[in-house]
């Protein structure tokens, strides 16, 4: 029997309400524990055994395999019919292509990211910052047969990619903080900085220039750039990105043609999520000065 619904903890004689009831206390522990399920597969964990998912979510293998048994009834999990492992199903791809159509950033930059990989030949991509990773939202492709590939969804790290370095160049210096506290930066490639000490010397320069980019610091032979979107309140809430192999994209071209480039892209995307360039005050301690690309000196 379903007990009655009553938002309100007590009511005086009369029948009024005196204290009205949080709503955490209408969780529904079934759906914690279905999307609990859902959010074990995530960048480097693409398919989990009945016993794997029972210890990551605590929950015996009897009532588990019910609840995978319903998800999977609606495509939210698939069972490899050789391995018996699960995986994500088809509908999580569906519910996430509508949220990235309902999404401002997504509807406004994608035809920006459109022309500019028209112009320049190279990846094109609009990505966030989720925490302390970078998600890409959109890419729109190269036609070259030798390409980045995309990484739609995938949480990247932020010290070692152009977008992320240029999103928390302006986090305050007490989020810096808070990320980077007691955590060690990993290393990718001979190229990543592990020092958050120089991390945080070059996010002074990516503000100072207005534009990041990795050297291969990520992936072997690739390099991106990368420069802010903000929206009508001045906030940066996404960046322009375009990468490509560094057989193509040198430093030199970052420089000349490709910081010029993502700048302007994320300019236009900002003034059409409400920015005006003029409202912005700009720190005459950090006035823009341009870094000699023949130096190789990573600063974004």
């Amino acid at each position: 029997m379903i007990a009655e619904h009553n938002p309100f903890d007590a009511a005086d004689p009369g029948g009024q309400p005196l204290v009205k009831k949080d709503k955490t206390d209408y969780i529904i522990n079934k759906v914690i524990q279905a999307l609990n399920i859902l959010e074990q597969f995530h960048d480097d964990v693409a398919e989990l055994s009945l016993i794997e998912l029972s210890k990551r979510v605590g929950m015996n293998e009897a009532s588990l395999g019910l609840m995978l048994a319903t998800l999977k009834s609606r495509n939210y999990v698939e069972q490899d019919n050789a391995t018996k492992g699960y995986r994500l199903g088809i509908k999580n791809l569906e519910l996430a292509q509508a949220v990235l159509r309902q999404t401002d950033l997504y509807r406004i930059s994608h035809p920006v990211l459109s022309s500019l990989a028209a112009e320049c030949g190279e990846n094109c991509a609009v990505a966030v910052l989720r925490k302390s990773h970078v998600i890409e939202l959109d890419s729109v492709q190269s036609e070259h047969p030798v390409q980045v590939v995309r990484r739609i969804g995938v949480h990247l790290p932020v010290h070692c990619t152009a977008a992320g370095k240029m999103l928390i160049a302006f986090e305050p210096e007490e989020a810096l903080a808070l990320l980077f506290n007691g955590v060690e930066l990993q290393r990718y490639t001979p190229n990543t900085l592990t020092s958050p000490g120089e991390l945080k010397l070059q996010l002074r320069r990516i503000v100072q220039e207005g534009y990041a980019f990795d050297d291969e610091e990520l992936d072997p032979y690739v390099r991106g750039v990368a420069a802010a979107i903000r929206d009508y309140a001045g906030k940066v809430v996404g960046a322009v990105v375009i990468s490509g192999p560094s057989c193509r994209v040198d430093l030199e071209r970052i420089a000349g043609e490709l910081a010029p480039l993502v700048q302007r892209g994320a300019r236009e995307i900002s003034a059409k999520m409400g920015f005006h360039e003029a409202e912005l005050q700009p720190d005459p301690s950090r006035a823009p000065r341009r870094r000699a690309a023949a130096s190789r000196t990573r600063s974004g």
